[in-house]
């Protein structure tokens, strides 16, 4: 259940009552969940209220809209991926690694944060072409991934060729997010998002494309 300062959202009504508060968290939960099967145009407002025993009413109450409350999604998937580089930041194991640990720990924490919000992430992808700013927010997230990740990885690079070996490293992690959003979007297989081989290919990949500038 999220606290009442994760809720302090853009087009959400704010509320300080615990069971008004418990409904806007679920009615968040039960639409995330939803859009792992659902397009967002296919999510009925009045089927998500029913799964949580809410009325539209009471929907309409705490988000201005539908728009509204997918931009309160995204914001949520957001701050998740913000509080994920910062535990990142601080992970004692990251600094222990090798090459191919960190290239691990590095694709298990992307995926693992994709994984959660699945939903939300291929709802934003599909309405990219309509509203670039739906995804705006994730990319600027990606950036950030990487310009955590680059000196992490740049340590156990060794020394020398700092420029090339630091393009190398945006490189592996566009192949790792391209195949993840191909993924996202349309699960062409033979590895779906969900599988623990996609996890541990791309850490490979990652590690061989590393591998190969030093």
């Amino acid at each position: 259940m999220q606290r009442p300062a994760e809720l302090d959202l853009p087009g959400v009504t704010p509320s300080r009552q615990q069971r008004s508060r418990e409904t806007t968290a679920a009615l968040l939960a039960a639409g995330a969940q939803m859009l792992r099967t659902h397009s967002l145009a296919e999510l009925s407002i009045e089927a998500l209220c029913r799964q949580v025993g809410a009325t539209v009413g009471a929907f309409y109450s705490r988000f201005e809209s539908k728009e509204a409350y997918f931009n309160a999604l995204m914001a949520l998937a957001a701050r998740d991926g913000e509080n994920r580089l910062s535990r990142m930041k601080q992970d004692q194991r990251l600094t222990e690694a090798d090459l191919a640990g960190l290239s691990r720990l590095l694709v298990r924490g992307t995926i693992g944060w994709i994984r959660n919000h699945e939903g939300v992430l291929r709802a934003a992808l599909q309405h990219d072409d309509t509203r670039p700013d739906r995804w705006s927010t994730f990319k600027d997230l990606a950036r950030a991934n990487v310009a955590n990740a680059t000196p992490v990885l740049l340590r156990v690079m060794g020394p020398g060729r700092k420029a090339a070996k630091t393009r190398a490293i945006a490189f592996g992690f566009q192949v790792v997010l391209g195949t993840l959003v191909n993924a996202i979007l349309n699960n062409p297989g033979p590895l779906s998002l969900s599988s623990k081989e996609m996890e541990t290919r791309l850490a490979d990949c990652l590690l061989l494309l590393l591998q190969a500038e030093l």
